[in-house]
């Protein structure tokens, strides 16, 4: 079981794992949609073994974690609430990894808190005007407004055509890994909270306002791409990686959206390399 715990931030249930390390180095993982923590079951143990702190948890309205009806789960209240979760947990600085719309969460807090993070890593995140994808833009015009008369089975089918996407080569989602991902959204809440919660806030409008920010990030930065992203095309990571002054660029051959799915070994590689920077 990835995550292990609960905890109650701000009025809200988030599901968490919180590992204290010894090594000194605080490692905050930010998954994205359509996913949860599950993402990064090959990536984060490298660290909790090597020692280091580690905290993944669910989005709200993602995964295990509580699925308010009346509260907003935007990328901007998303960041806000990371705030209060590091601060409850008594983090006051660290090494951000961040994933999709989890980079969308990292961008905005980072540029806000520039202080409470060491280092950046930003996986095929959305940036700028990248999203939502061309997909994704036909499923909001035709399912946002009347996705609860969706038969499952046709959700179903929708969904896993998209999680399709995600990787450079489709055997990686199938079977298990497939069922993990839809797992969440098997229920008419579950349906229900993936567009209210998620889709309903695919929308780039936050990533275009802290684009001009980003120039003065003083974050040394790990921009880690899969060369096959189907969803954030390559030159968003090229962009990402000319205009935050401390980044390097690593891509990724093989590799989709979903770069944990194609080459965890190598994400972990990557990571090595950012928590090796000063």
């Amino acid at each position: 079981m990835i995550l292990t715990d609960n905890t109650v931030v701000d009025g809200v249930r988030l599901a968490l794992r919180h590992t204290r390390g010894r090594t000194g180095e605080t490692l905050v993982f930010l998954h994205g949609t359509p996913s949860h923590s599950h993402i990064w079951r090959n990536v984060f143990p490298e660290f909790e073994a090597a020692g280091h702190e580690v905290l993944l948890y669910d989005l709200l309205g993602y995964g295990a974690s509580e699925r308010p009806v009346d509260r907003d789960t935007s990328v901007a209240a998303q960041a806000d609430l990371l705030g209060k979760l590091l601060a409850q947990l008594e983090i006051h600085r660290c090494t951000l990894i961040a994933h999709d719309i989890g980079g969308a969460i990292a961008q905005l807090f980072t540029t806000a808190h520039p202080d409470r993070v060491e280092r950046l890593a930003l996986i095929d995140s959305v940036s700028y005007d990248s999203w939502p994808s061309r997909t994704w833009q036909r499923i909001i015009h035709d399912h946002l407004d009347d996705h609860a008369a969706m038969p499952q089975q046709d959700f179903e089918a929708l969904l896993t055509r998209q999680l399709a996407m995600t990787v450079a080569d489709p055997d990686r989602m199938t079977g298990e890994t497939l069922e993990a991902y839809l797992s969440p959204h098997r229920t008419r809440i579950g349906r229900a909270s993936f567009f209210e919660h998620q889709v309903r806030h695919y929308d780039s409008t936050p990533t275009l306002e802290v684009a001009p920010r980003l120039r003065t990030l003083p974050t040394p930065t790990r921009i880690i791409w899969g060369e096959q992203d189907r969803w954030q095309p390559l030159p968003y990571a090229h962009r990402l990686a000319e205009d935050i002054p401390n980044a390097t660029l690593a891509t990724i051959p093989g590799a989709g959206h979903f770069p944990m799915e194609d080459d965890p070994a190598r994400i972990v590689e990557e990571l090595r390399i950012l928590l090796a920077t000063r």
